[in-house]
C-alpha cells in the first residue's frame, strides 16, 4: 500500500529541547516503522531547521522527494509547554507550510496513491488550503485528521474536509465542540453517528487520551479501554494511533485487532519523548501492556 501525507512538517520545541514533528509527518514516520509506504507532501524554509527535518527523514529512509523549498518563509515551528498530561501548542504562523503548492504532477501522484492523509491545520491559509482541496479531488482514499487548535481552524472548512472524508479521526474534545454546532446531543455514540450521517462518512475513530478509543466502522461500534503507560509527554501519540490503525486496516484486520494495536503504539508514544521514538514492529506487538 502506497500512502501520501500532506500538511505541515516543523520542530516541537519543548523546553529543553527541539524534536521533529507535524501532525502529517508523524503519521508518515509511523506509517514507514510499521512497514508500510509513506511520502509526505509539505514545505520546509531554506534555514538550517529545514535542512535539518530532511535530514531527520532521511536518516529514517523516508521519501523526501514531494516536500518543497519556500525562500520566503521559514520552517514551522510550534512552542509545546505540557499541562499535565496535555500538551498546549503555541504554532507559529505564517511559515513554509502555509504556502504548499499543487501541481498537475502532484495530483497524479495523489491519484496513484491508495490513501492520502491530512489534518485540518494544514487548511488555515488560503494557498495551503487551494493545494489540499486540489488533492482531496484526485485523491482515492481519503483520511482526515481533526486537529482543533485556536484559532488555526474555521467551521467552513472542517465541514469541506469531513464532506471529503473516508476516515475521520479526532478526539472526544473535538467530537463534542464539533457536534455542539448542530445541537445538543451529548450521548457519545449518537454524536458519533451524527457526523457519520450528516458528512456520510463510514468510519470514524475517536481518541479518548487516558481512556482509549473508540471506532464505527461498517454501522457497528468498537471500543478499547486503553492501556496504562507512565506518560512522558503526548505529543505525537494520536498521529502514532492513526498510523498504527491504517497499517492493520491495510493488512485487512479485523476492527478490533486494528483498534487494539493503534492504541498500544498510542501508548507506548506517549511513554517516550517526542513524537517520532526508534522501534520496531515487532517490538510494540509483542509489549505486554496493562488495560487502564
Amino acid at each position: 500500500m502506497n500512502t501520501i501525507c500532506f500538511g505541515e512538517i516543523l520542530w516541537d520545541v519543548l523546553p529543553h529541547e527541539k524534536v521533529p514533528g507535524g501532525a502529517p509527518m508523524n503519521v508518515c514516520y509511523h506509517l514507514n516503522r510499521l512497514g508500510q509506504k509513506a511520502s509526505i507532501i509539505s514545505k520546509i524554509g531554506n534555514d538550517d531547521n529545514g535542512l535539518q527535518l530532511l535530514q531527520f527523514l532521511k536518516g529514517k529512509n523516508i521519501d523526501t522527494s514531494l516536500i518543497q523549498t519556500d525562500k520566503e518563509h521559514q520552517t514551522g515551528i510550534v512552542i509545546a509547554t505540557q499541562k499535565g498530561n496535555e500538551m498546549e501548542y503555541e504554532i507559529a504562523q505564517p511559515v513554509a507550510w502555509d504556502f504548499i503548492d499543487s501541481s498537475k504532477t502532484l495530483l497524479e501522484q495523489v491519484a496513484a496513491a491508495d490513501y492520502f492523509v491530512c489534518g485540518s491545520l494544514a487548511a488555515r491559509t488560503a494557498h495551503s488550503r487551494k493545494s489540499l482541496y486540489a488533492m482531496l479531488e484526485a485523491a482515492t482514499t481519503k483520511v482526515v485528521d481533526i486537529n482543533l487548535r485556536p484559532p488555526h481552524y474555521e467551521r467552513p472548512t472542517l465541514e469541506h474536509l469531513m464532506k471529503q472524508a473516508d476516515l475521520l479521526k479526532l478526539n472526544n474534545h473535538e467530537l463534542a465542540m464539533i457536534t455542539d454546532w448542530y445541537g445538543d446531543e451529548t450521548i457519545f455514540e449518537k454524536q458519533v453517528l451524527l457526523l457519520s450521517t450528516a458528512f456520510s462518512i463510514p468510519t470514524i475513530i475517536i481518541t479518548k487520551g487516558a481512556d482509549g478509543a473508540s471506532l464505527l466502522y461498517n454501522d457497528n461500534f468498537y471500543h478499547h479501554p486503553g492501556y496504562k503507560v507512565e506518560v512522558a509527554d503526548t505529543i505525537g501519540s494520536g498521529d502514532s494511533f492513526l498510523a498504527g490503525f491504517l497499517s492493520k486496516h491495510m493488512e485487512n484486520q479485523s476492527p478490533e485487532n486494528a483498534l487494539a494495536f493503534a492504541c498500544k503504539i498510542g501508548a507506548f508514544v506517549a511513554s517516550q519523548k517526542g513524537a517520532c521514538p526508534d522501534y520496531e514492529i515487532d517490538a510494540i506487538e509483542k509489549l505486554d501492556l496493562n488495560h487502564e
